[in-house]
């Protein structure tokens, strides 16, 4: 079958037909498909009722996995998914719901907030694949911005002001602005800052976007309040309504995004109750810094 797209945003978002996930993509479709993440920076593909390993084998034909080591402060003895997959879920290893006051659920609860998939990286993630395995009857929908769009939305002087900026991101920043406070040393040592552009230049149609993340907390060269505050404005600019497209789940639904391009978040959901929602993560090649390479 020919892979067809449908733009759902009027500045991004693409639905994808003509596509069966459980069979190897041939070369053109993955072509196809990596085009449309260029063009609409995030691709909803639905009815896809696949395994962790087609979810990862699907994901492998736009990179090399991402490592999910230092995202989370879950133990690796406590995981529940074995299979190379992030775990996005509300549930433990038993499978039920985790408590409410659960390290890992206070931890998780982040992402609720407007994000970037691992900026907190020296080098982050290129593309995300979320599929839904189990949805919540309630709440649960994931909002996706486009940075690309904000980004040409901005005033000229703005522009010019941001061009060069250096930001810090953390998973300390992001879990610390909820009142998660609370890191062992080796957390700390896991969850140090590293540096991210502000302003990111794609590196196929080469458009600007706003790179920013709840995990931004400081700009080189200004103090911390400054920093907040422009950070802040900029992330009210960037989630408009106009940039903004909210994605209300459906059983075996698959949403790809480009993580260089676009925020996203999920919105509360009632947690007594299952949500299964499992994450290929596409690691990305290069930092955004280059004195970062080495580390």
């Amino acid at each position: 079958m020919t892979v067809t797209i449908r733009q759902l945003h009027p500045v991004f978002f693409g639905e994808v037909s003509g596509v069966d996930l459980r069979k190897p993509l041939t070369p053109q479709e993955a072509a196809d498909i990596e085009a449309g993440m260029d063009k609409y920076a995030v691709l909803l593909f639905r009815n896809q009722d696949i395994t962790d390993e087609q979810q990862l084998a699907f994901a492998l034909n736009f990179g090399e996995r991402e490592s999910a080591r230092g995202g989370t402060v879950t133990k690796k003895e406590d995981y529940r998914l074995t299979s190379g997959l992030n775990d996005v879920s509300n549930l433990g290893k038993d499978g039920k719901p985790l408590p409410r006051d659960s390290r890992t659920h206070l931890f998780n609860l982040g992402n609720c907030l407007w994000h970037s998939d691992s900026s907190f990286r020296p080098i982050p993630a290129k593309f995300s694949l979320l599929s839904a395995r189990v949805v919540n009857p309630k709440g649960g929908n994931t909002e996706f911005a486009d940075m690309r769009a904000a980004y040409d939305a901005l005033d000229d002087d703005t522009k010019a002001e941001i061009e060069d900026m250096i930001c810090e991101h953390s998973l300390m920043y992001s879990r610390g602005s909820l009142g998660f406070m609370d890191y062992t040393d080796e957390e700390k040592q896991m969850f140090k800052p590293v540096l991210q552009r502000l302003v990111r230049t794609h590196p196929v149609h080469r458009r600007k976007s706003l790179y920013l993340s709840s995990h931004a907390g400081a700009i080189r060269g200004m103090s911390v309040p400054e920093a907040r505050l422009l950070l802040r404005d900029l992330t009210e600019h960037a989630t408009q309504r106009e940039f903004v497209h909210v994605h209300k789940w459906t059983l075996h639904d698959l949403v790809m995004w480009d993580n260089r391009q676009t925020m996203h978040r999920v919105r509360r959901y009632d947690q007594s109750q299952p949500r299964d929602m499992r994450r290929a993560t596409v690691a990305g090649t290069e930092p955004t810094v280059t004195q970062q390479a080495a580390e």
